[in-house]
């Protein structure tokens, strides 16, 4: 399991370089990027292969190490988006079942839905619906993406903090005449993890030599998600 460290500076990998802004100083649950729960369950459903030869529920983002005052790895990420795009690292596969929420600050409930998962291992993306309430500018959001590996019994999930920012006019006139490739980095090195994987998706899909995508994952210490294929997902069964 890969224990990055994460600060306002940034990383870099090669030319590409996240600069991770500042969280917010009062949040109250740290996350989890890696699965939590009942991974017994899941294993003693799955009859392919065991659990300990998979890698984890994963979800694609940063993490602030000795995040203070909690003293634990902060998963946080910042977003330009009303409604934004998810990534997670998929292990399961149905007959499994998978289950995103979005909540408030407050813990009000904002979207909720079922997901039917892909039939192979890999990353998935949750797009956010157009029909689900859109992101306050400067409000923080909490996510959680449940697999049920057997009914009546908890879930595996991976838990974090998504909060949308603003963009500055020069950023957006940037933006505006910058190349996918060039997007990226711009979104990248001005703190906005979850445009910066979203273009880096698209660019890998369009040419699988490009090393965006990798780069990008390797800057947060997902490394040994870097590799893994972006697969169909996910169905959403209601909302």
């Amino acid at each position: 399991m890969q224990r990055p460290t994460l600060n306002p500076s940034g990383q870099s990998n090669g030319s590409l370089i996240f600069a991770a802004p500042p969280p917010p100083a009062d949040i109250g649950e740290p996350g989890r990027r890696f699965e939590a729960g009942s991974r017994r369950v899941c294993e003693e459903m799955d009859g392919q292969r065991s659990m300990s030869e998979k890698k984890l529920l994963t979800a694609l983002v940063p993490v602030y190490a000795d995040y203070q005052p909690l003293n634990a790895e902060l998963v946080w990420g910042a977003t330009t988006a009303e409604h934004p795009t998810f990534w997670f690292y998929v292990p399961y596969q149905p007959p499994f079942t998978g289950e995103f929420v979005l909540r408030n600050k407050d813990g009000k409930l904002v979207y909720q839905t079922d997901v039917t998962l892909p039939k192979t291992p890999g990353v998935v993306s949750l797009p956010l619906p157009s029909t689900a309430p859109p992101l306050k500018l400067g409000e923080r959001y909490r996510w959680y993406f449940k697999i049920y590996c057997k009914p009546q019994q908890p879930p595996v999930f991976v838990e974090g903090w998504i909060q949308r920012n603003s963009v500055n006019p020069a950023l957006e006139s940037q933006l505006e005449k910058a190349t996918p490739r060039d997007r990226v980095a711009l979104y990248a090195t001005n703190g906005f993890w979850y445009e910066a994987l979203t273009v880096a998706s698209q660019l890998r899909r369009t040419d699988p030599k490009a090393l965006d995508w990798a780069a990008l994952l390797q800057s947060v210490g997902l490394d040994n998600i870097a590799k893994e294929p972006i697969v169909e997902c996910c169905t959403p069964t209601n909302n």
